[in-house]
């Protein structure tokens, strides 16, 4: 797990390039790799490659990145781990190549050269990687299938900036963070910036499952080279116990090949199904205790799962940490979580998810499994189920007819109107404009209400629907054979919001505190199974995630496996305390820009703390953009 950044002058000569200016641009992301640093300046003068290394593979001088094949003309720079890289070693060595090193990374390279630009098809991992190849003056890059880690790049006055964080863009000369407001008008739906974009103008991130190839004086080409859907096998899947089995076998293979490491590798444990089954079947795996590291917000008792993750550790004998954090800390660690986001992800789970990072570094733990994709592929929220409800709904309403509509629409006008709109008016008002209904898991404001909040003369004219992203998500499902409601949902669930918001928000907590996750729910070779099992073995009798559950009986307590899900410590509602929003509100009604309709904003917050409406969302959703703003944007690291 490292971190690089990287300059291609594909079309101008001359322009900045040096080892000093490199090594700068890795400085800033240290953090990503603090046990090693190199730079490479290419023989035309036009590439140029910065790296910071935390060294997971092969701990020898020989992992060193930039790393070069022996004739000088490919060097790559990458971020990840490539799981089965033993494997295609074997095959590179039969066919000629001997090897310097014991690493992954030396891999790429020979793969690259031997298979060509496809040669990610054969990878099993999540990883980041450029590739220069000298050859033919083509600059390669490419983002793992799922997007587990990130890579932006910024494409200005004929130069390419590329790299793992957004800040080792802007210390290029000349770049300058500026708002991308139509970014700006997406996060306000989605807490996060869908891909491509970033809230940097100009600044954008590789989509998951994407590569980009880029010459001397040509324009980048961005294709996708994988997808969840289509991988649909000569398989009984709704045979319950052949899938059953076949989600045991895929899981443990996932977590066998995640314990590949040559550091001391652990667990985060939250006592639900999804982080005890990482322990479970680690624990069987291995000849010594598994570690295992947890996180509690002290009186936050409902979302206090210490006694569960005790009991999960005592039953399979790991050697248990934990950290008690206060909440009221969190003001405190504001400054760290902002420059370390990068660009605002209005999620709190931030806050504990970097304190149990730190306390795996902190007892000499580099590498941890996490259990972040179960809930998205197997429909493990209780929402999935309202989702299906409310999207039978929206189809019925499309056939009622206009007249009686318009009668509807008139009638709850009133309601429709307030500020507070929960997801079932949401529905039905836009079934009745004939607008694109929209459901998902991590909704800051429904969009008839974000017009309401924001000033529309600070944005762009002719801005789509938010919830178009989502509407072509399902259209593409629909297209490719995924009849299901569940089935498209799932899918637009992991394109989007998991990549760019739950899997981004776990690369940038536990890079800041110089660990690495690893995420087994999410092999490939899972993802492709789990899209094809029918939505009757998901979701059972209202029961969510009801094959999974199935698949871990006997392999987990009965009492783990059956009991309501609370979620990682810390939500939005619980920690916005009195103290967090009163922080929230002074930044809010004081903000030195014109992005938000500010009586609406401070309406939406005295209805929050004089009468208790829950305005939770929308609160931390505007209160994580103002930080960003602030920092980013203005300069300003006083709050």
């Amino acid at each position: 797990m490292c971190g690089f950044a990287g300059i291609f002058h594909y079309a101008r000569e001359g322009g900045d390039l040096s080892h000093e200016l490199l090594r700068r641009m890795g400085t800033v992301i240290r953090h990503r790799g603090p046990d090693d640093e190199g730079t490479y300046v290419s023989d035309c003068g036009r590439v140029g490659l910065s790296f910071r290394r935390l060294s997971i593979i092969d701990l020898s001088p020989a992992g060193h990145q930039p790393m070069a094949t022996p004739d000088g003309r490919l060097w790559i720079v990458f971020n990840g781990e490539i799981y089965n890289h033993l494997a295609l070693r074997e095959e590179l060595e039969a066919a000629g190549y001997s090897y310097r090193s014991r690493s992954d990374t030396e891999t790429l390279l020979y793969a690259y050269r031997h298979w060509g630009e496809d040669f990610v098809q054969r990878l099993q991992g999540m990883f980041a990687i450029a590739l220069w190849d000298a050859d033919s003056d083509t600059l390669l890059l490419y983002r793992d299938r799922i997007g587990i880690k990130p890579l932006y790049f910024s494409m200005r006055d004929g130069t390419l900036l590329f790299g793992s964080e957004i800040k080792a863009l802007l210390e290029y000369p000349g770049m300058r963070a500026e708002v991308s407001r139509e970014a700006l008008y997406h996060y306000f739906t989605y807490i996060h910036t869908p891909a491509p974009h970033t809230m940097f103008d100009g600044v954008f991130k590789l989509r998951a499952g994407h590569m980009a190839r880029m010459q001397k004086g040509g324009r980048m080409d961005v294709r996708l080279y994988w997808d969840a859907l289509g991988h649909r096998e000569d398989f009984p899947y709704d045979d319950e116990a052949a899938v059953t089995e076949r989600i045991r076998t895929l899981f443990r293979e996932a977590v066998s090949k995640r314990m590949m490491s040559d550091v001391p590798f652990g667990v985060f444990l939250s006592g639900g199904i999804d982080s005890s089954a990482n322990v479970a079947f680690m624990a069987g795996m291995m000849d010594r205790p598994v570690d295992t590291f947890t996180v509690a917000i002290r009186g936050q008792e409902d979302t206090n799962e210490f006694l569960w993750a005790r009991r999960i550790a005592e039953q399979f004998g790991a050697a248990h940490h934990e950290v008690l954090i206060d909440d009221n800390g969190f003001l405190d660690l504001l400054p760290t979580i902002v420059h370390h986001q990068d660009e605002p992800l209005a999620d709190p789970v931030c806050f504990p998810l970097y304190h149990v990072s730190k306390l795996a570094r902190d007892n000499g733990t580099i590498v941890v499994q996490v259990g972040e994709g179960s809930d998205e592929q197997f429909a493990g929220y209780e929402s999935y189920g309202r989702a299906l409800r409310l999207l039978r709904l929206a189809r019925g309403l499309r056939v009622v007819p206009r007249p009686l509509l318009a009668a509807v629409y008139a009638a709850m006008s009133p309601m429709l109107a307030s500020r507070k709109v929960d997801y079932r008016q949401n529905v039905i008002r836009n079934a009745m404009e004939h607008e694109p209904v929209f459901w998902g898991n991590a909704i800051g404001f429904y969009e008839k209400e974000k017009r309401r909040a924001i000033n529309l003369h600070a944005f762009p004219g002719g801005l789509p629907s938010s919830y178009t992203l989502a509407e072509n998500a399902f259209l593409h499902a629909a297209r490719e054979g995924y009849d299901e409601d569940l089935q498209r949902v799932v899918y637009w669930e992991l394109k989007h919001r998991l990549a760019e918001l739950l899997l981004m928000r776990v690369d940038k907590m536990t890079m800041a505190t110089s660990i690495e996750a690893r995420v087994p729910f999410l092999d490939h070779h899972m993802v492709e199974f789990s899209m094809n099992i029918p939505a009757a073995l998901k979701l059972r009798g209202g029961t969510p995630k009801y094959i999974l559950k199935q698949a871990l009986r006997g392999i987990l307590p009965d009492d783990i496996i059956d009991r309501k899900k609370i979620g990682f410590a810390g939500s939005g509602k619980t920690m916005l305390t009195p103290e967090i929003f009163k922080h929230a509100r002074s930044l809010l009604l004081t903000a030195r820009h014109d992005y938000y309709n500010s009586a609406y904003i401070r309406a939406l917050l005295d209805e929050y703390e004089q009468r208790g409406i829950n305005y939770t969302p929308q609160i931390w959703t505007l209160y994580n953009f103002e930080l960003w703003h602030r920092w980013w944007i203005e300069g300003d690291r006083s709050f």
